[in-house]
């Protein structure tokens, strides 16, 4: 079962990413990414908010666009991106599971 949110934290720990940069992302996305307040002020985020952040990190950290660049790729049409994630992903996994069958092998 899914989480229903994410406290920062966890999102830098799925993005592999600091926390700052996490809330300095939030902060400057403020049209994609809408945190929940808690009873202590901290922020905690969706689902959907995690799967924005990780096409934010793919604009940005693997194609090199600039904040601007990303905020106008994600109002423009977000398909491409979040097809691109999802298969850099999937990618990922496929070697996490080969490189565990070579260990098992050796």
């Amino acid at each position: 079962m899914e989480k229903l949110y994410y406290s920062i934290g966890e999102v830098a720990g799925i993005l592999d990413e600091s926390v700052s940069l996490v809330r300095f992302w939030s902060n400057a996305f403020p049209k994609f990414i809408k945190p929940r307040r808690n009873a202590k002020g901290n922020r905690q985020f969706t689902a959907a908010d995690v799967e924005t952040f990780k096409q934010i990190h793919h604009l940005v950290k693997d194609r090199g666009l600039t904040l601007e660049g990303a905020a106008l790729q994600l109002a423009a049409d977000r398909r491409p991106v979040d097809r691109s994630v999802k298969a850099i992903e999937s990618l990922k996994e496929i070697r996490a599971q080969l490189m565990e069958i070579k260990k098992n092998i050796s």
